[in-house]
């Protein structure tokens, strides 16, 4: 057997592990809003007590919980806002949630993308080009736009041939925006009694302008040079 195939084999069996290890000890009981606002008082008094010990626990488990793809990112955001306040939350969380996508993505594109490629290559290959031409302002878009679910998108981008330290800067700018709308709802956390209250269909639809505008332009500059 290559040793490119038993590394893929030993990072399926962690990976599957860990889901298993995270679904028996019901860790996602305690990634609820009603949790959270039961817990914050005690949270709160520990982050005062330790506080370089919890942000680092605190961006362990966000990296973990993203890279792995489990759910409860809007949670653990919410939390981020509720324990830490609106800056030291915002810049704690825009790391770890970032870094814990490009590992998503490194994962997904070294466990899936050669077989997808071999399989659908020649489906592939105009997505291919586009995004290797493009690859920043789609991903800009997209993560801008939160109709599209975060895990996805992390998954989806580690088939393309887009380059990681592209994705990487343009998903911590392209989340940032709803990443300081949750971080805020969190240090409000007393007013939020559902998660759907958070994003209202008004700042969806200003996060699809925004999300829109860099490659409209791009595309009308384009038509003009020609």
């Amino acid at each position: 057997m290559k040793p490119a195939s038993i590394k893929k084999i030993i990072i399926v069996l962690v990976i599957v592990l860990l889901i298993l290890l995270f679904r028996f000890l019901h860790l996602d009981d305690y990634l609820t809003l009603s949790y959270l606002k039961e817990s914050r008082e005690q949270l709160a008094l520990l982050y005062a007590e330790r506080t370089g010990l919890v942000i680092a626990v605190y961006m362990l488990i966000y990296i973990v919980a993203t890279a792995l793809s489990l759910p409860g990112a809007v949670i653990l955001t919410l939390a981020g806002g509720a324990i830490f306040g609106l800056v030291t939350g915002t810049i704690v969380i825009s790391f770890a949630s970032t870094i814990g996508a490009t590992l998503a993505c490194m994962v997904s594109r070294f466990l899936l993308r050669d077989w997808v490629q071999r399989r659908f290559g020649d489906k592939l290959q105009r997505i291919n080009e586009g995004m290797e031409q493009e690859g920043g302002f789609y991903l800009f878009t997209l993560r801008l736009i939160p109709v599209f679910p975060f895990f996805v998108i992390n998954l989806a981008m580690g088939l393309t041939r887009i380059k990681i330290s592209t994705y990487y800067w343009v998903s911590q700018l392209g989340m940032l925006p709803a990443t300081i709308v949750y971080v805020n709802a969190g240090k409000e956390l007393g007013k939020v009694d559902s998660l759907a209250v958070i994003l209202s269909p008004g700042l969806i639809f200003s996060f699809v302008l925004l999300g829109l505008f860099p490659i409209t332009v791009k595309k009308i500059v384009a038509r003009l040079k020609k």
